[in-house]
């Protein structure tokens, strides 16, 4: 059995900088992900190796990315979200230094797998944003933690190009390992840790599974073509990728306490969702391994645009940019939509740019048009997918679905890598002994691309309707963004009247007041479950009062956090039936923490 305690000696004095530290750990993350597109073309003759074997070096930081997600978000609740941020970018550290040393292909893969944990600070950011800020400033805090990715890919590549071009290109991770030294200090400074914890055990047996299945998976599409597709080595990894993938669900489906919470992914909505992004991912990083060879490649191919690093990178920035700038719009079409058109939407724009793109490969102007476009639409579907996760799971499932969905976009990106840098290679044709990339394998990546985008759409299309609220016939209780039953503060609702409502149904209510008695307005009432899991959370009125419901009997933690005073976890339990029972929670006070 799972359950949450606090403990306030983890909590440190609050800073104004949580959000744009955790904002600067995403960018950190999106610059581990484009860090060597600038130099993609010349890696095989960098590391005096094939264009297959070259793939790894962006396929493997990819599938540690993956893997690491879920692993360091079950790690950081059970040992602390800050604790565990602090950790992945310490091993990214490790593995930039690890790779700026090395020009060796096995020992570069081992860095940049390495580098790779810094994936695990997307959930871990999330997460602290949700344990310590109050909600009305949950949502955009989020939507800044999203577009820092596309902000950071996209100004990375021109940045990387002009170190690549005027150093030697191992300074790349120099400059990397000293991005992950500077987050990790900012985060020290500024950001204190969640007093949430998950009382359990981590599932090391899953993170082996997942890691083995998706390693066996991905192999054979990387080295295919050089042993054959029908080879025995090749149809025996995809078995062994599928053996061991189906027995590691099973496991999973078994654990009280998985690394991976499969059962979420029943449900239509969620499935369907999932599926959605793993396309997105495949479409996301396609045009990020195509228009930079492109670019630089010399005029004297035919087809190459001969631009110099510095301009590719410049070329290609607008994907990231315009993706943060599609943020507000998303905001608008969703509220008026509903997330499923929105998805539905950034797919078919995402499709029109690739179709696009391949009649647009002849001048660099092109080429922006292509990453602004695209931009665009990746934009839009990114933003939809954590709407149509909340949406579609209870409130005590919303962590684990969401992490789910992550770790789908995070194998599509994986697959495109591969997939796409399998093309690529199997295309090339040799120029004084070097491999050069065709214009019919660019082509055939676009369409590759445009494919799963298609195939997107469709799951999209079998995405429920918009959801009518769950609460119809309680129109003043809402679903929040984090998933909980939770008083909508834009109505001008109070708790007592969620309280009154409670009458009819079985909740816990009372007070939140100060060691001398004293009523704390705004303090964040979480509820959380027998499984450690969210069941739903709320502010404290004016008078200190809160209502929260329950969806069963049972035993639940109320935890408690307010500023300028220490968190609280109280245990309670309820008895079930329509019964209301009354808990009064006492916030010790903390001279620690500044208000």
């Amino acid at each position: 059995m799972t359950r949450t305690t606090t403990n306030p000696r983890t909590r440190k004095p609050s800073g104004s900088g949580i959000v744009p530290v955790l904002a600067f750990a995403g960018i950190v993350v999106a610059v581990m992900q484009t860090l060597l597109v600038p130099v993609i073309k010349d890696l095989p003759e960098l590391l005096s190796t094939s264009p297959s074997n070259a793939t790894w070096v962006m396929t493997s930081t990819l599938l540690a990315g993956a893997v690491s997600t879920p692993i360091m978000g079950r790690l950081g609740d059970l040992y602390g979200k800050r604790r565990m941020l602090i950790a992945s970018l310490s091993v990214m550290v490790v593995g930039s230094l690890v790779a700026g040393f090395t020009s060796e292909l096995l020992v570069m893969i081992v860095g940049r797998s390495l580098q790779g944990f810094a994936m695990g600070a997307i959930p871990l950011g999330i997460g602290l944003m949700r344990d310590g800020l109050p909600r009305e400033k949950l949502g955009s805090a989020m939507a800044l933690m999203s577009s820092s990715i596309g902000v950071g890919g996209g100004l990375a590549l021109p940045v990387a190009a002009l170190v690549a071009q005027h150093t030697d290109w191992h300074a790349l991770f120099f400059g990397s390992a000293g991005l992950g030294v500077v987050s990790i200090l900012l985060t020290l400074a500024f950001v204190p840790e969640s007093p949430m914890r998950a009382v359990g055990t981590f599932d090391a047996p899953g993170a082996l599974g997942l890691s083995a299945g998706l390693v066996l998976f991905l192999v054979p599409i990387t080295k295919g073509s050089d042993w054959g597709w029908t080879s025995g080595t090749t149809l025996g990894l995809f078995g062994a990728a599928a053996a061991v993938l189906l027995l590691w669900g099973v496991m999973e489906l078994r654990l009280k306490a998985p690394l991976v919470d499969l059962r979420t992914t029943a449900r239509p909505a969620v499935l369907f969702t999932n599926l959605a992004s793993i396309m997105v991912g495949v479409a996301f990083y396609a045009v990020s391994l195509v228009l930079p060879q492109l670019l630089q490649l010399p005029a004297s191919t035919g087809y190459g645009l001969g631009q110099s690093m510095v301009v590719a990178g410049l070329c290609v920035a607008p994907l990231g940019l315009t993706m943060m700038f599609t943020a507000p719009v998303y905001a608008r079409l969703s509220a008026k939509y509903g997330p499923k058109v929105t998805l539905m939407m950034g797919l078919l724009i995402i499709a029109i740019g690739y179709g696009a793109g391949l009649g647009l490969m002849s001048a660099a102007w092109q080429t922006i048009i292509i990453a602004v476009v695209l931009g665009a639409g990746i934009g839009l579907a990114y933003s939809s997918l954590p709407a149509l996760i909340i949406g579609a799971v209870p409130a005590s499932e919303t962590g684990a679905a969401n992490g789910l969905n992550t770790l789908m976009r995070s194998i599509g990106t994986s697959v495109s890598s591969a997939v796409i840098g399998m093309v690529l290679a199997n295309t090339a044709n040799q120029v004084g002994g070097v491999a050069v990339p065709t214009m019919h394998g660019f082509r055939v990546s676009f369409m590759i691309a445009t494919g799963a985008v298609l195939l997107g759409l469709v799951f999209a299309a079998l995405l429920p309707g918009r959801r009518a609220a769950a609460n119809a016939a309680k129109p003043h209780l809402v679903a929040s963004s984090e998933g909980g039953l939770e008083v909508e503060r834009e109505l001008g609702l109070e708790v007592d009247q969620v309280a009154a409502e409670l009458v009819d149904r079985a909740g816990f209510r009372g007070r939140v007041l100060t060691a001398d008695g004293v009523a704390v307005a705004r303090a964040k009432v979480t509820l959380i479950d027998r499984r450690g899991r969210q069941a739903g959370a709320t502010l404290s009125a004016a008078d200190g009062g809160y209502a929260l419901p329950v969806p069963a009997e049972g035993a639940y933690v109320l935890a408690v956090t307010a500023g300028g005073h220490g968190p609280l976890a109280s245990g309670a339990s309820h008895p079930g039936g329509v019964r209301v029972v009354e808990v009064e929670l006492s916030l010790p006070t903390s001279a620690a923490v500044l208000t």
